[in-house]
């Protein structure tokens, strides 16, 4: 008979610094094994502190108690499987992002990161030491090699466990989500068993933490990089794989492979999820939001009430002398189809007795932009007093359109605590309603349907804060900012290459000078989810005073 292994994996949603619920967490994992006869559980990278930590981990307190939780942990399992558990690690004056093997109330192994990533949201250069590449450690029969998530997408950590011995590569992550991420990473481990030649099980986390969002999708491939089985997206799961020795060596036997949802699908969970671990993390459970029957704020309203559950949701219309009728019509439409609370809080009277204070200083000067603003500060005031008195946590409705070019209005509807669509374009907004209005998930906890009228997408965008206003009076049409914005935010393009692709040079110079002086905004604006490669914040750290224009 071919000897087997079989291997607990735990695709679980750890919360940063909740020490004790993480290892609580870990047991559960380990007592699945147990009733599944496992040989091994495994856990993701860091997943006993939560990921990421940023500066909390050069706490020394802080890893002392890692540690310290760690040895109980292992001191409590016994009798069972092996656990394998991510937690930094403090060895001869250095702090090392660690993985853990526990058997029998005794660490057995223990395998520290070498390839430590110094890019995008990542910065563990300045944080950690970089471990000596580790040999295999043996469990049962089989010899396992751990790369620990960046050490699996460069070849010398995986090249070097396979000469070694390893007969296997597990590979705990915390890989944080963005657009087509999870291609990128099957095609590194593709390469990682091409070239070892050795199967490949890739574990990843899920949950959010501040603006990532950990989506799981963990897989396994055998050598060839033949996918074997694959777990779901942004979902828990406790899944028991399987592998068998043959003559070429250890093979993982099929499992599951559910299918993948689209890139809109995927952005949706991402926002429901980062949200959700957001407020649930924080200690917060209800939201409120100011729902002005324009698109931004409907999407919000989705989201929080598929995050939250309808009841959950707050939605407050704050109308002004310049919000039309139709606005108050699309307000009610929303939250009627989404079952949300809404309330109306007129801001008129507020704005005038504000006027009227400021009057005497005012005197001999015109109505300007300055007048729009006190509108929407007022807002922002009366919806700050609504969650101070109700402990509800404000969203804001900003998209990445305008987040990027500052077409927004800080301390008015720039106030709140988090903005679910922080990076999402205005134009993805718009397919963002359709593709919400047309499908409905398990996981969704609002109504299936039309829950934002058509109207609300279709109507051209306004903020209403003068007569007869509409965007497009202040910014290029959506589908031409969106795309210069792309090419200078996303891509770094210089201004000539953005001519070059066809747009207006003075529109082009115009959206680039927005988008820096914009800059002390968005150093003051509520976290959001990340969804693309450039979110503003960890994707993209620019300076709030900068003089440099591109001449080009």
């Amino acid at each position: 008979m071919p000897q087997t292994f079989r291997l607990t994996l735990a695709q679980m949603n750890p919360s940063l610094g909740a020490l004790d619920d993480n290892a609580a967490l870990a047991r559960q994992a380990w007592e699945a094994g147990c009733e599944a006869g496992a040989d091994m559980v495994a856990l993701p990278e860091m997943f006993l502190s939560g990921y990421q930590t940023q500066d909390l981990v050069k706490k020394p307190a802080f890893v002392a108690d890692c540690m310290a939780t760690l040895e109980t942990l292992a001191r409590d399992l016994t009798g069972g499987p092996a656990l394998a558990i991510g937690a930094p690690w403090m060895a001869e004056g250095k702090l090392y992002n660690g993985y853990h093997v526990l058997k029998d109330g005794h660490v057995v192994a223990r395998v520290f990161k070498h390839e430590l990533p110094n890019s995008a949201v990542f910065d563990e250069m300045r944080l950690y030491s970089s471990g000596a590449i580790s040999g295999p450690y043996r469990i049962g029969p089989l010899r396992i090699g751990s790369p620990i998530c960046e050490d699996a997408w460069h070849p010398d950590v995986a090249e070097a466990q396979a000469e070694s011995g390893a007969e296997i590569l597990l590979v705990p992550n915390g890989s944080p989500y963005h657009r087509e991420k999870y291609d990128e990473r099957l095609n590194h481990m593709v390469a990682r068993t091409i070239e070892t030649g050795l199967p490949i099980i890739y574990l990843n986390m899920v949950g959010g933490q501040d603006d990532q969002v950990f989506d799981g999708g963990s897989f396994g491939l055998n050598p060839g990089g033949v996918l074997a089985f694959q777990m779901p997206l942004f979902d828990t799961s406790i899944t028991h794989v399987d592998l068998e020795e043959t003559p070429a060596g250890w093979r993982i036997l099929e499992g599951d492979r559910p299918t993948r949802p689209d890139s809109l699908a995927q952005d949706y969970h991402a926002m429901v999820i980062g949200l959700r671990d957001y407020l649930a993390k924080s200690g917060f459970s209800k939201v409120l939001l100011g729902l002005s029957g324009g698109i931004d704020s409907a999407l919000v309203a989705a989201i929080a009430a598929d995050a939250l559950g309808p009841e959950n949701v707050r939605c407050v219309m704050l109308p002004s002398r310049y919000t039309s009728q139709t606005s108050l019509q699309d307000a009610a439409g929303v939250a009627t189809g989404l079952g949300c609370r809404l309330d109306d809080l007129p801001i008129s009277g507020p704005v005038d007795a504000a006027t009227e204070t400021l009057m005497p200083l005012f005197e001999g000067t015109q109505p300007d932009l300055t007048e729009e603003n006190l509108q929407s500060r007022m807002r922002g005031l009366l919806l700050m007093a609504l969650s101070n008195k109700f402990g509800e946590m404000l969203l804001t409705t900003g998209n990445k359109s305008e987040v990027a070019v500052g077409y927004a209005t800080i301390y008015g509807d720039m106030a709140g605590g988090y903005n679910p669509i922080k990076d999402l374009y205005k134009t993805r907004v718009f397919a963002m309603c359709r593709w919400r209005n047309a499908n409905h998930a398990p996981w969704m906890l609002a109504p299936a349907g039309e829950v934002i009228p058509p109207r609300v997408i279709d109507k051209p965008p306004s903020a209403e804060l003068r007569d007869d206003q509409k965007d497009e009076d202040s910014l290029p049409p959506y589908e031409v900012l969106d795309r210069i914005l792309e090419m200078l935010v996303d891509e770094d393009a210089s201004v000539a290459e953005v001519v070059a692709a066809g747009f207006d040079r003075e529109t082009v110079k115009r959206v680039e000078h927005l988008l820096y002086i914009s800059e002390y905004k968005r150093h003051q604006a509520a976290p959001g989810v990340r969804l693309s490669k450039r979110a503003f914040w960890l994707d993209r750290r620019y300076p709030i005073v900068n003089r440099w224009r591109d001449k080009g």
